[in-house]
């Protein structure tokens, strides 16, 4: 997808709340954000062999027994589905039946087409006598919220609903065009739909099914605010549907306030991890870590690795140190523009990177096949985001390979991490071979035990600590 240079707009001042029409500037023509109905192939004549063969396809496909229609089920047979994934099972006759839904399901488990796929059926059902955005998607970052509106237009190939994305970092013209065009669905980030309400570009009174995605990264993008603000300002007559990789209370206590008798889905318990997922640790001094990561990715199996940061300088510096080391390697964090991000991304795509290296914020909506490794450099100061991290390989039933660098100070987070996903990670001795000795077995002291109890609250953005202050500043970049 295009994107455009970065603008500063100033927030309009005032209360959130029904706006009224604006006079519109002379329409531009920016086709790929355009609310654009979903591309309806030319009509082509099937030999009567060829629709005798689809028809017999969609019938015998599990998603026709979900309760989809013909045109949905060709679509997800266009694009290589043959079986719905759990969580697809559960919560699609769920949606189709009108019911709120409450689903905690990791990353890289069809979150996605569970939701757009009834919704899609259910808003080509409804009349359409009435204009205005009746499906609205929230989600935490920009790469999410293109990947979701990308689905859309997948899904939504044969039904010609009309659809947009909006986000921040990138020049808000364009996007008014879009929503001037009347889309049917829009998917946004909670930032930049605010700014666009308050600025009486866009209004929500129609708006019939809100979905929250990735719920537990908004609030730890600092986003529950927002988040209430534009629930303010739609229909309280609606149906909520919220999807969560993890469910810590915030989490819960959002879903209670939002969601009115939910169905509620839960395909893995809360905060584990994928079990196609190879989880592994190596004890390892700060100062070495640079020299034990070159290590790994000389490895020829290392075919496509993201390398996780905590900070967008670090990230940086890394993927510098590493071009200078002969490894290409794109960065991606919430500073960098919109069209920084995406050459970044396109080129971990096509295969010009084979290396990666971003924050957790910026990592959300990285969908690529093919991520062999996911390296955290450096541990994350909250434990879900281990979960949300390693979720970035192993999908879709493909095997993935986690390591994870601990230096002597990350021992807490370490504990932390291994308490909430239940397990210890396995410790990667072939990988410390050569490097400086550092206290780094099973039995080793400075390794808390496996106990109970909650991770420590220092560290936690929720409580006050460090890292509410990043998370904030990286949610402004996200917007």
């Amino acid at each position: 997808m295009q994107s455009f240079r970065p603008r500063r707009h100033r927030r309009a001042s005032g209360p959130v709340g029904p706006v009224g029409p604006r006079p519109s500037p002379s329409p531009a023509s920016v086709p790929h954000l355009a609310a654009r109905p979903a591309p309806v192939p030319p009509p082509r004549v099937l030999t009567a062999a060829e629709q005798a063969a689809q028809a017999a396809a969609v019938a015998a496909s599990p998603f026709t027994s979900l309760g989809l229609v013909e045109t949905l089920v060709r679509a997800t047979l266009e694009e290589g589905y043959t079986t719905p994934t759990p969580v697809q099972t559960a919560v699609i006759p769920h949606v189709l039946a009108g019911r709120d839904v409450l689903a905690c399901a990791q990353t890289g488990t069809g979150k996605t087409a569970a939701f757009v796929l009834p919704l899609l059926q259910r808003l080509a059902a409804a009349p359409r006598a009435e204009p205005g955005v009746k499906v609205l998607v929230l989600t935490p970052t920009r790469e999410l919220a293109a990947q979701i509106d990308e689905r859309v237009e997948a899904y939504g190939r044969h039904l010609g609903v009309r659809h947009c994305v909006i986000f921040g970092g990138v020049s808000q013209r364009p996007q008014e065009t879009a929503l001037r065009a009347g889309p049917e669905v829009l998917v946004a980030t909670p930032g930049r739909l605010l700014d666009l309400i308050r600025q009486r570009v866009l209004r929500l009174d129609k708006v019939t099914h809100l979905v929250l995605d990735e719920a537990d990264r908004m609030l730890d993008m600092g986003f529950v605010r927002d988040v209430r603000a534009v629930c303010a300002v739609i229909p309280t007559t609606r149906e909520t549907l919220l999807f969560s990789a993890t469910m810590p209370p915030e989490v819960a206590g959002l879903a209670k306030a939002l969601l009115k008798n939910p169905a509620e889905v839960h395909v893995t318990p809360a905060a584990t991890t994928a079990t196609t997922v190879e989880q592994s640790v190596v004890f390892v001094a700060k100062e070495d870590k640079r020299a034990l990561l070159e290590r790994v990715l000389a490895d020829t199996q290392v075919a496509r690795a993201i390398v996780f940061m905590r900070t967008k300088h670090g990230a940086n510096r890394l993927s510098d140190q590493l071009a200078r080391a002969g490894i290409q390697a794109g960065a991606i964090h919430g500073n960098k523009s919109q069209n920084a991000r995406q050459r970044a991304l396109d080129a971990f795509k096509d295969g010009t990177s084979r290396v990666l290296v971003a924050t957790d914020v910026a990592s959300r909506g990285i969908d690529v096949d093919g991520i062999s490794h996911v390296i955290n450099y450096e541990l994350p100061t909250t434990p879900e985001s281990y979960v949300h991290r390693i979720g970035r390989t192993g999908r879709a039933g493909a095997t993935g390979e986690a390591i994870s660098f601990c230096d002597p100070e990350e021992r807490g987070l370490l504990a932390d991490i291994e308490r909430i996903i239940r397990r210890r990670l396995t410790l990667n001795e072939a990988l410390a071979v050569g490097l400086p000795v550092v206290a780094s077995s099973a039995s080793d002291p400075g390794r808390p035990a496996l106990t109970g109890g909650a991770p420590r609250a220092p560290q936690n953005h929720r409580n006050g600590g460090h890292h509410r202050g990043v998370s904030r500043g990286a949610s402004r970049g996200a917007r």
